[in-house]
């Protein structure tokens, strides 16, 4: 299938709405309005979205709650009170520990720039066409090397990171957005099996591997529709097969 602007602008019309959004990590976004809190809010959704949808909703919501107010709690924690903090916290092969140490790199990016998003901002060269190359430099503050943060150069579509960063960056009905300094035009695809499948299907790729190349691959497919914003389509596209009143959607001409 060769799909169209014309069939995706469709698609975001219909789909692109926050009542399409639960379940889903994005929607503890929602309960913060303001944007210190949201990015911490952000990170922390975005890194434990792995696994059934229902027990990432159940860990993030034993995260945020043990923190409280989510900006205060990361800048004024010690590395030692974030482990008691979180201690016997446990999702999949995330434990405590784990969550403590990225929370405690968050808390040196954002002591030392200001904000996540100025941090992530500060690795991202104007000539970059993607934000790719900031990746990097951005996982190497807050912490990569665990099971919660991809590190970008072996290879990894670093889905979560990416989609962390299309909440952050992008803002309409869906995404709240809340950093500047970082273009929706150099966004890479959030990519996992089933957007993979998706983009299979759409004509965007041939590829087989759900890698960094894919990702890129598919990005730049779909900027030929949206330049400006490539991953516009991300959130109404993975609806189909996932949400319960997109299932049956007929958009590729069959059953999804």
């Amino acid at each position: 299938m060769k799909v169209t602007k014309r069939q995706l602008e469709g698609l975001y019309r219909r789909y692109n709405r926050r009542e399409y959004v639960s379940p889903d990590p994005l929607q503890f976004l929602y309960e913060y309005d303001d944007p210190a809190d949201r990015e911490v809010v952000g990170l922390v959704a975005s890194s434990l979205a792995y696994g059934r949808v229902a027990q990432i909703l159940r860990s993030v919501r034993d995260v945020l709650d043990r923190m409280g107010e989510p900006h205060r709690f990361v800048v004024d924690s010690t590395p030692a009170r974030m482990r008691r903090a979180f201690e016997g916290f446990k999702h999949r092969f995330t434990t405590c520990d784990e969550i403590a140490a990225m929370l405690s790199g968050a808390r040196r990016a954002i002591r030392r720039h200001g904000s996540l998003g100025r941090c992530f901002a500060s690795h991202l060269s104007r000539g970059d066409e993607s934000v790719l190359p900031a990746l990097g430099g951005f996982t190497s503050e807050i912490g990569a090397g665990t099971s919660l943060v991809s590190e970008p150069p072996k290879g990894s579509a670093c889905k979560r990171l990416n989609m962390y960063l299309r909440w952050m960056v992008r803002r309409d009905e869906v995404d709240p957005g809340g950093w500047r300094g970082v273009s929706s035009a150099k966004l890479i695809v959030p990519l996992d099996t089933h957007m993979h499948r998706i983009s299979k299907e759409l004509g965007l790729t041939k590829r087989r591997a759900a890698d960094c190349r894919t990702a890129c691959e598919i990005t730049a497919a779909f900027r030929l529709f949206a330049p400006e914003d490539p991953v516009r389509y991300d959130f109404c596209l993975t609806r189909l097969g996932i949400h319960p009143e997109a299932k049956n959607c007929d958009f590729f001409g069959k059953t999804t």
